[in-house]
């Protein structure tokens, strides 16, 4: 079983040493992704708008994995204020709504201040 690494080209990962995701036969494990946007390595102010760039940035990776956000099964969301997770529910509705993965929610300090969500996922490729 072939493993593989895919890179975001985000400077985070070269610093800290990790992958966007390993793919290891069927399944994708898709790292902590937040709303930055890796080609201009800016970040909204806005949590609802970095959830958008979380799940743009998760469909990319799982993409680049030959899997799509339908093989998501299980989706773990970190925030450091628990009060901002309603603000996000329209978009993950809208991204999720069909999938409904497995999820869990907590409230954690992030790597950085700037970050107001990060999302972690695990895909099965059917």
């Amino acid at each position: 079983m072939k493993r593989k690494l895919i890179s975001s080209g985000s400077t985070f990962e070269e610093k800290i040493g990790y992958s966007r995701a390993v793919v290891q036969g069927n399944w994708v494990f898709v790292s902590g992704t937040t709303g930055y946007d890796y080609r201009t390595m800016t970040i909204s102010d806005d949590v609802v708008q970095q959830t958008e760039q979380c799940m743009i940035n998760i469909k990319h990776t799982l993409e680049q994995a030959h899997a799509s956000l339908s093989d998501i099964v299980r989706i773990t969301y970190i925030l450091p204020d628990a009060e901002e997770f309603e603000k996000c529910w329209p978009v993950l509705q809208k991204y999720l709504g069909n999938i409904k993965p497995a999820a869990t929610m907590f409230s954690a300090g992030l790597a950085d201040s700037n970050m107001k969500i990060e999302i972690q996922v695990t895909a099965l490729k059917s």
